[in-house]
């Protein structure tokens, strides 16, 4: 059944709330200044709690099902950490707080900075960028602002693979960059001829993405980043998919120079609309005076002396503050304290049953669903939504996948592969969990082929069917209006 909007169940002269009598004289207010007709729904407070609570019984979240969308690491939250950024000391505190006051939270700063750099290999860490894009976007302003030390203006192109996330040449471009797309060979790598061709003076870097957006290790990633710093570069790692890594490779020792984390992907923190996001930047000795800041520095003391002391320093050549204040703070502690609960080898194990589960579904389906680099993947991989003596595309499948109540995968993309359906399982749930996805893919394949008609309508049984996309990005519903108003057509 269709929810009515709030505005359809609104009543005249109905409120939520009675407001007490004023214990002071009133006074009036500009008239400009008075809406006098302002159109909001009037409601009582039971009709406006069930309105809102049924919309979000219908709502898919992790914490109600699988959610294997590729690229996104989707994973369950541990309460533990939320109960914890809920904690009074950190929750209660203020950002133009004197330093002194808050040495606790400066300290959670400090161990997390220190894991991180730890964790990547590198030698220094900022936790200023507000989301993974954001440290992208950071990051390549390092390493412009390098460039540009060093006299070497001219080196304007960044080199990103056709296996990269989507926002590296959007980044790319918002740092003043021009884009070199390199190609992938047959085996899902960066092609490492194209790369050789394409370094040279006028090359500041390279942007990787490892694990690739294919879900697969680059196998010559040391001889592309020598290639890159050869000719002078600098390797961009976006770090998104060490949920695969964490404990097991450090970026660093493969030649990378500065790196984001995301803390929803890899540590856990609430990602999308539970945000908001966090993307610390982490950076070898070349680029680690160039991190944005302010950063948490210490005053260490001997055993026998009183605690260490915390402070906020900028790095000597800062490219200077990319977020305010001192970053996304409740995000930072929230990963805090996943790190500290798992420790390093829980952090190993992680990434261990990340692998381990993805290269599970991909056997188990790689016979009805393509797998065009069908080789061992890390944490997620691509297959085809083509089934043989069906015409049905992915999309059908994604839309049949919501009937079995499961949250369809990531649909086209990466671009490189037609009808792609990217898989990330994470590493949080079971094998149970894992074979009833399959169960139901396999269902739908069989389907595809004998009511293909079923696939191309669904879904049936969610609160709102198959929509007409191209429809509803071209007539857009923007507001609540009257059924005889036009809707706004783009050209």
């Amino acid at each position: 059944m269709t929810e009515p909007t709030l505005y359809d169940k609104s009543v005249a002269g109905r409120t939520a709330v009675d407001l007490p009598a004023l214990d002071v004289p009133p006074a009036s207010l500009p008239d400009d200044m008075l809406r006098h007709d302002n159109g909001l729904p009037e409601l009582s407070q039971v009709d406006v709690v069930r309105h809102y609570l049924r919309l979000s019984q219908r709502n898919f979240g992790v914490e109600t099902g699988f959610y294997p969308l590729g690229s996104c690491t989707m994973k369950y939250n541990p309460k533990t950490s939320e109960a914890i950024a809920r904690l009074d000391g950190f929750a209660h505190t203020h950002p133009f707080q004197d330093p002194e006051t808050v040495q606790a939270n400066l300290a959670v700063m400090y161990r997390l900075q220190e894991w991180l750099r730890e964790i990547g290999g590198f030698d220094s860490v900022s936790l200023q960028p507000a989301a993974g894009a954001h440290g992208e976007l950071t990051g390549l302003l390092m390493i412009r602002a390098y460039h540009l030390d060093r006299g070497d203006g001219q080196r304007r192109k960044i080199l990103i693979p056709d296996s990269a996330h989507g926002t590296n040449p959007a980044s790319t471009s918002m740092a003043g960059f021009s884009v070199l797309q390199i190609p992938s060979d047959d085996r899902g790598n960066i092609d490492l001829q194209a790369v050789g061709a394409a370094c040279d003076e006028s090359v500041a870097g390279i942007m990787l993405t490892y694990p690739n957006t294919l879900g697969l290790l680059e196998e010559q990633i040391e001889e592309v980043t020598q290639l890159v710093h050869r000719c002078g570069g600098l390797v961009y790692g976006d770090g998104a998919n060490m949920n695969a890594l964490a404990g097991v490779i450090r970026p660093a020792e493969l030649g990378v120079d500065v790196m984001h984390f995301n803390l929803h992907k890899t540590f856990s923190t609430p990602h999308g609309g539970g945000g908001p996001g966090s993307g610390p930047v982490a950076a070898s000795a070349t680029l680690a005076d160039y991190l944005p800041g302010p950063v948490v520095g210490v005053d260490s003391t001997s055993d026998a002396g009183p605690p260490d002391h915390y402070r906020l320093v900028n790095p000597p050549s800062s490219i200077g503050r990319v977020c305010t204040f001192h970053g996304n703070f409740a995000m930072l502690v929230r990963a805090y304290a996943y790190i500290r609960m798992h420790g390093a080898d829980g952090l190993r194990q992680n990434a261990l049953h990340a692998v381990l589960n993805a290269n599970y579904l991909r056997v188990k389906l790689r016979s009805t669903y393509p797998v065009p680099f069908d080789r061992i993947n890390m944490h997620e991989f691509v297959c085809q939504g083509r089934i043989e003596g069906s015409n049905v595309r992915a999309l059908d499948i994604s839309k049949r996948l919501i009937d079995y109540g499961f949250h369809p995968p990531t649909n086209y993309f990466p671009l490189t592969v037609s009808e792609a359906l990217m898989i990330e399982p994470t590493e949080t749930e079971s094998r149970e969990t894992l074979d009833a996805f399959v169960d139901a893919l396999l269902r739908i394949a069989a389907e595809a082929v004998e009511n293909p008609v079923l696939l191309e309508s669904a879904p049936h049984k969610a609160p709102i069917g198959r929509l007409d996309e191209v429809r509803a990005a071209r007539r857009l519903v923007l507001h609540q209006r009257p059924a005889t108003e036009p809707a706004i057509e783009l050209e």
